[in-house]
């Protein structure tokens, strides 16, 4: 089993042109090949936590995607070379931006940890159905 971790900041767009910086830990785990996660951390505050679909990310990156929670788009002509990440929860949402530079890197090794068109492998579901039950495997 593998582990890519990359902790950098974002910036959480509070109004047009000014943000603010929020430590980030973004993960990514062979044995849960589908997801990433990103865990933010604030002083003070609990850590809140978002998983979403590793394609959606590497799409993201290139075009707009996504639906419901969770929409990832490149910067524009006036933010190139950014990601934006918009998170939508019934307490409300947040637009972030990251550097493409930062986060290509780390999704590339992604990639090469389980390769795309092969998380299937990665998944053992008779174990996974086993913990859904409550059964001991």
């Amino acid at each position: 089993m593998s582990l890519a971790e990359l902790d950098c900041i974002l910036q959480l767009v509070v109004a047009p042109g000014r943000s603010i910086p929020v430590p980030a830990r973004l993960s990514y785990r062979s044995w849960d090949p589908y997801s990433v996660h990103i865990a933010f951390r604030v002083e003070g505050l609990a850590t809140v936590s978002w998983v979403f679909a590793r394609d959606l990310l590497a799409e993201g990156t290139v075009r707009p995607s996504g639906l419901g929670d969770v929409h990832i788009w490149p910067g524009d002509a006036e933010q190139p070379g950014l990601v934006c990440l918009e998170l939508s929860s019934p307490d409300g949402r947040a637009l972030l931006t990251v550097p493409l530079d930062v986060v290509m890197p780390w999704l590339e090794r992604t990639y090469h940890l389980v390769p795309a068109g092969f998380e299937g492998a990665s998944v053992d579901l008779d174990n996974e159905l086993s913990w859904l039950l409550g059964e001991v495997a």
